[in-house]
């Protein structure tokens, strides 16, 4: 069991925005060792189909299996909801993905059972978020909406809180959420909690943000101590992309604040048969 604490958590994402789970993982176990891939050479995966969304997220898993890895984070609120269960339950270590952490926090939070979801168009119409919250929750109102610009302005540096261009389209796609007088939002995308702040500008301060980064961090602590499976000596990060490691330099420091500044690697993801 020692070996196995002192093995890496692996988490991977179509992109980037799975940093802001990073961010969380080393806030709240700075003693994990983290071995991160973002699939930054085809990003975004919410606009691809449900096989070609499995085949990549095979992928990405393959990769981080190679690396060793104790636990898998899908940091993607895509692959959450489109990856077969009896997929990921055959994995040799264990694996989570955003949507019940997420829809759980979003159920404790609400005080009216009116709930939002807004995600990229394929996690909006799995309607995994819908049907986690009604397990918890079976009277919810849920108003989701798909939001397919978000993640490509994030990948493209557009989330600084003053971005005229992030913030038109905001009230554009919260239109339909704010119409529905809901009381919390599920950020569906771990991209989306780098323009919180403009989401929240728009939407107002009645509304809780529910963060799927922070969330599944808090998880995924509760599953490691379970498992005996805690760390209490390491803290190291690795970071793995699938395109331009400029674009990870550039956009790291938003994305993990303090913790930013490890080295990073170019793999070539393609090549790992699924």
């Amino acid at each position: 069991m020692a070996d196995a604490r002192r093995k890496p958590v692996g988490v991977f994402d179509s992109g980037l925005g799975g940093l802001t789970a990073v961010r969380e993982l080393r806030r709240i176990l700075p003693d994990e060792d983290i071995v991160y891939f973002g699939d930054t050479g085809r990003v975004p995966y919410g606009t691809r189909g449900r096989d070609t969304i499995i085949r990549y997220a095979k992928q990405d898993i393959a990769f981080l299996l190679e690396k060793g890895v104790k636990y898998i984070i899908a940091a993607c609120g895509t692959v959450s909801s489109t990856l077969p269960r009896e997929y990921s339950d055959a994995l040799p270590v264990p694996y989570t993905g955003v949507v019940s952490s997420t829809a759980q926090a979003a159920v404790r939070a609400t005080r009216t059972g009116r709930i939002g979801v807004i995600g990229t168009p394929a996690t909006v119409a799995s309607r995994s978020y819908e049907t986690a919250i009604r397990m918890l929750k079976p009277d919810a109102e849920i108003t989701a909406v798909g939001c397919p610009l978000f993640v490509p302005l994030v990948e493209s540096g557009y989330f600084d809180r003053g971005n005229q261009v992030t913030h038109l389209v905001a009230e554009d796609y919260l239109k339909t959420i704010r119409g529905a007088d809901v009381d919390t939002l599920i950020l569906g995308c771990t991209h989306y909690p780098l323009i919180a702040p403009i989401i929240g500008d728009v939407m107002g301060p009645d509304v809780a943000l529910i963060d799927p980064g922070r969330e599944t961090a808090k998880f995924a602590k509760a599953a490691l101590e379970r498992s005996g499976l805690l760390n209490d000596a390491g803290g190291r990060a690795e970071y793995y992309v699938s395109d331009d490691v400029e674009s990870f330099h550039r956009l790291s420091e938003w994305f993990l604040g303090d913790y930013a500044g490890s080295d990073v690697h170019r793999i070539s993801v393609d090549e790992y048969e699924v």
